[in-house]
């Protein structure tokens, strides 16, 4: 199952270029990196990001992240991929821009 996560362009690129990322300023300060399924993606970016352009969506499968993924109650109580430890570049299968149309961000195709 793929899991995703969506970054600033200068948070990808330093992420690309430290080979690994603790993730995105409220990653940080929550202590875990904050995934979404495919199912939460979409609310996630018109939550979090509702007037943000330049950003990377990216994909990780999440049975290859071991057990410091965990899967917690958060918005809504559903259920969300939490990561408690850094993410590495090599856990990424994907990456895709996710650009902001006229009504909102625009997923990749077969991600929604």
């Amino acid at each position: 199952m793929l899991i995703f996560k969506i970054l600033r362009r200068a948070e990808w690129d330093a992420f690309r270029r430290d080979g690994a990322t603790s993730g995105a300023p409220i990653d940080v300060a929550d202590g875990y990196i904050h995934f979404s399924t495919a199912e939460q993606v979409a609310a996630t970016a018109a939550k979090h990001f509702a007037t943000e352009s330049d950003l990377v969506l990216v994909a990780v499968e999440a049975a290859r992240l071991g057990p410091e993924l965990k899967w917690e109650a958060s918005r809504g109580g559903a259920l969300f991929p939490h990561l408690y430890r850094r993410l590495a570049i090599a856990d990424v299968v994907w990456d895709k821009s996710l650009p902001l149309g006229a009504t909102g961000h625009i997923f990749p195709e077969g991600v929604l």
